[in-house]
């Protein structure tokens, strides 16, 4: 397992088209809305929540007993301090064999945790519960090295309620009523971007490697694909530009070179909302308001020549 050594930064475009991309409990489920600007939200935790299904679905097979796993912690049912006794358990084995590494209990059941759950070792959590070795403990918290900010639309939304009915009722009392009323939110077609950051720094203390990375930008580019619904029936991943901080040393065999292009493929090479601005979206000449992606425009600025030196740009997913 190599441990992740090289930054990320990436951009995400995802669009909806007569759906409800993430719903707000708090206002009837409708559409997340910022009332500045009008335009659509959707929150960093719907994106993850994506993620961890698909590789909840898709887990990749386990090299071995001591390799990283992939069980997702945070899912419909689980009860966090009830997957947390097996890590607990190993902590405290003095005879234990799974090669936990750790100054304290508490830091072996935290490495533990990363090294079962996928989506610890790759998103972090909160682990301080119950009342054992991990209360009150540092390692109880931990930071993930992959973090999303909110999606937000590019233009925007006009969020739209459709009455609905149905022909059987929910509650005997209403047996009468032969049918219900009921609505759903949509919004018409947005297109949204997103961006997320991804340190090398935090993937030491994880055991985030290479491939785990691979795996998350597969997750990332087909997260819509199973999870279809009459809310979520058209939603697709549009590109994914993931900007990778090498060094401007890469390839050298000069030692000094060698940990100068570590340094700085671990701190990064240009500040990532300038790799960001270099890619544009926006709406095509003659066009107020969008209804497709045909109707946008995405301008990529960078090229071998023009991107800042050290910094390669991938184009995980483009269509």
């Amino acid at each position: 397992m190599s441990i992740l050594t090289n930054r990320h930064d990436f951009l995400l475009l995802f669009e909806v088209t007569n759906g409800n991309p993430n719903g707000d409990p708090d206002a009837g489920n409708m559409p997340r809305i910022d009332p500045n600007t009008n335009r659509g939200i959707v929150t960093d935790v719907c994106l993850k929540r994506k993620i961890r299904n698909f590789v909840e679905l898709f887990p990749p097979a386990r090299e071995s007993d001591t390799a990283n796993d992939f069980k997702i912690l945070i899912k419909q049912g689980a009860v966090i301090e009830t997957e947390q006794k097996p890590a607990i358990t190993a902590a405290k084995d003095k005879d234990n064999i799974t090669h936990l590494i750790g100054s304290s209990e508490a830091e072996k059941a935290k490495n533990w945790l990363c090294r079962e759950f996928f989506d610890v070792r790759t998103f972090g959590g909160v682990l301080s519960t119950g009342d054992d070795i991990m209360k009150g403990s540092a390692f109880g918290q931990v930071r993930g090295p992959v973090q999303f900010s909110f999606g937000q639309s590019v233009d925007r939304i006009t969020p739209l309620e459709i009455s609905i009915t149905r022909c059987a009722v929910t509650a005997e009392k209403d047996k009468g009523k032969e049918r219900t009323m009921g609505n759903k939110h949509i919004v018409p077609y947005a297109l949204y971007v997103a961006k997320g950051y991804v340190s090398p720094s935090f993937a030491e203390r994880t055991g985030f490697t290479q491939a785990d990375l691979d795996l998350f930008f597969q997750a990332l580019s087909r997260m819509f694909e199973h999870d279809r619904s009459a809310a979520r029936g058209e939603m697709i991943v549009r590109g994914i530009y993931d900007f990778e901080h090498v060094g401007t040393h890469a390839g050298a065999t000069d030692e000094e070179q060698k940990k100068q292009n570590l340094r700085e493929s671990k701190l990064g090479c240009a500040h990532a909302h300038t790799l960001f601005e270099g890619i544009r979206v926006r709406l095509k000449d003659g066009k107020e308001f969008p209804e497709s992606f045909v109707d946008y425009e995405v301008v990529n600025q960078w090229t071998d020549a023009t991107l800042p030196k050290g910094v390669r740009l991938h184009l995980r997913h483009e269509a």
